[in-house]
């Protein structure tokens, strides 16, 4: 059997979901993958998985959570940080045809796997790239997850939450696995691309940019309108239907000690506080996603003001935090409330911790980091004038996506179209008449 990628190589930087993923795509094709890891500790994401050192998932003797994203590839073991093990990168890469990776930007240029460097050694070379908020804006180098960047600043969860409701869950790698779809189509159109010049290129896309796609139809409204459908109150009963608006009232009112119920369920049950959304003084909700609550505790511990936690013995080790998770929820929780949400992203951002608020459409289509990044982009329509659109998330430096024309109108292209099949206008008269056409 012949694979559709057989005989392209590919080298694989990356950790977690979205860009293992992609890479994964290409090599269930035939493309044959070396994935890179830590020299000491390895992917991050072998221990995940509840059972394997992680907290998450169902716990199992099989890594299923490994397994489903890092089939079909081989493991190379490497120490990035010294110059031997960045000389044999630069040999795989010089005989590559295509490099994924979502090492940080500033972690790209420490070790020299910036685009530019490895396009110099392989100007053949396809340069496939995930981060965390785009290459441009204040937070080009902040620490993120799809939680985080597309869920939370992206606007997702504060689409499918209510009023009163801190969150309604989300799921591990949720807008990851479509960011790696994302990436695996881009890669192959720069692929389809160097067949034509014979020369690679960037292609880049960000999980912040993917929020967004996930909800093209409620940003395209908020770009056009400036109005967030959720901030429309709910249509209330005339005065004059009291058995209606009584009933209104009563269902609000078990609404709202259903949530309650079911944020007090949920509190019992959380694994690891330093990966909880919490409200904050002026009744906003921010997600906190130290997933290696050790690496973060330190510096979660300072921002909090209490830098007395860090070694207190009930909170000194992931394991003794999970085990007192109530306690330490319940402390952080007090000091979320005190704080604003503009207090919280200081703190936060200076102590380096993966975070996002849960931001409301109108903060996402004017956010700063949108902007820097062209995520939104003016268009000239000739009939509604100048409208802003969404980018569209994958993008390529030689061969951009482009907005040329809009969308059409019903039928508009028909003889156009016929006529360039070579019918003549007295086959299409007779199209219509017969009803083949409109």
């Amino acid at each position: 059997m012949t694979h559709a990628l057989k005989g392209i190589k590919v080298i694989d930087i990356s950790q977690v979901v979205a860009v293992p993923m992609c890479a994964q795509h290409l090599a269930d094709f035939g493309a044959d993958v070396i994935h890179i890891e830590n020299a000491v500790t390895g992917d991050a994401w072998r221990t995940f998985q509840a059972g394997q050192g992680g907290v998450a998932g169902v716990p199992s003797d099989v890594n299923y959570n490994w397994e489903s994203l890092n089939r079909n590839k081989k493991s190379l073991a490497i120490d990035l940080s010294c110059e031997q093990g960045r000389e044999i990168i630069y040999k795989l890469v010089a005989e590559a045809d295509i490099f994924v990776t979502n090492l940080r930007l500033w972690e790209r240029e420490k070790f020299g796997l910036e685009y530019d460097t490895l396009h110099q050694l392989n100007p053949r070379l396809i340069y496939g790239s995930v981060t965390g908020y785009g290459k441009k804006g204040p937070d080009r180098d902040a620490p993120a997850y799809d939680t985080t960047a597309a869920m939370y600043r992206g606007g997702i969860t504060h689409m499918l939450s209510f009023e009163g409701m801190p969150n309604v869950g989300h799921r591990s790698g949720f807008v990851d696995v479509v960011a790696a779809l994302a990436l695996f189509a881009g890669v192959n159109t720069a692929l389809y691309v160097r067949e034509q010049t014979g020369v690679g290129q960037e292609v880049e896309l960000s999980l912040f940019n993917m929020g967004i796609y996930h909800l093209t139809f409620d940003i395209a409204g908020a770009l056009v309108t400036g109005r967030d459908i959720k901030d429309d109150p709910p249509i209330q009963p005339t005065a004059e239907d009291a058995t209606t608006a009584k009933r209104y009232q009563q269902a609000m009112m078990k609404a709202q000690t259903a949530v309650d119920h079911f944020w007090d369920l949920y509190r019992q049950t959380l694994p690891n506080p330093l990966a909880v959304p919490y409200a904050t003084k002026d009744d906003r909700v921010v997600l906190m996603a130290g997933l290696r609550s050790d690496r973060y505790w330190p510096e979660l511990c300072q921002a909090l003001g209490r830098p007395d936690l860090e070694h207190d013995p009930r909170f000194a080790s992931h394991e003794l935090r999970t085990e007192n998770r109530l306690a330490l929820y319940e402390i952080v929780k007090r000091i979320s409330l005190s704080k604003t949400l503009e207090e919280w992203k200081q703190c936060l951002s200076e102590a380096g911790i993966p975070f996002a608020p849960r931001q409301k459409l109108s903060e996402v289509i004017n956010d700063p980091q949108a902007k820097a990044n062209d995520y939104f982009v003016p268009f000239d329509h000739p009939t509604y004038g100048r409208i802003e659109v969404i980018t569209n998330p994958i993008h390529l430096s030689e061969t951009p996506a482009t907005i040329r024309i809009p969308a059409p109108e019903f039928s508009q292209h028909t003889e156009e179209i016929l006529l360039a099949l070579g019918y003549t206008w007295a086959d299409i008269a007779q199209f219509k008449e017969q009803g083949v056409i409109a």
